[in-house]
């Protein structure tokens, strides 16, 4: 199990832990994206990295990873705008004091607080407030020993999203 960047949790429980979290949601799109949406700390392990603290644009890397594995836009773009997320999210006062001290420190790397522009586009996002909802999973999946199921509990929603017919292909990702 990898560590997960500063924080009190490997890669894997916090990715279990934004998924159960997701659960309630009752959307497998939500849930996958929960689950997915920091994979792309672990897709290249040769990719730039931000000093300590993981991958440079891993959030890109994990949108382009699931949807050359077949995952739907949806799942691929919901992991692709948490970052994004953030940086709107921190245009609240507020929302800087919830946030751990590691992913304080990468918001520097990732372009740091949305400028108004730059919200108003995010805002105009028809998937921006699910992507609001895949951010707070993430933020609440840091809970040392937190009992959540594991990834044999995730691999038939995984392969079900997988196999799904999309427009414009036969099954998963293959055309």
């Amino acid at each position: 199990q990898v560590d997960y960047i500063g924080e009190p949790v490997t890669q894997l429980a916090h990715a279990l832990q934004a998924a159960d979290r997701a659960r309630a949601s009752g959307d497998p799109e939500l849930m996958l994206a929960a689950l997915l949406h920091d994979i792309g700390h672990l897709a290249d392990p040769n990719a730039p990295q931000m000093a300590d603290l993981g991958t440079v644009n891993h959030e890109g890397l994990a949108q382009d990873l699931l949807l050359k594995l077949g995952c739907s836009a949806r799942v691929a773009q919901l992991v692709g705008g948490h970052v994004d997320a953030k940086r709107y999210l921190m245009r609240r006062p507020s929302y800087a004091g919830k946030l751990s001290e590691a992913s304080r420190q990468t918001l520097a790397h990732q372009g740091g607080p949305m400028s108004d522009l730059e919200a108003v586009t995010f805002e105009e996002n028809p998937l921006h407030r699910d992507v609001l909802r895949v951010r707070a999973w993430d933020e609440a999946a840091k809970v040392p020993d937190a009992e959540v199921p594991g990834l044999d509990f995730w691999r038939p929603l995984l392969l079900d999203h997988l196999l799904a017919p999309r427009p414009g292909e036969t099954y998963g990702g293959q055309r």
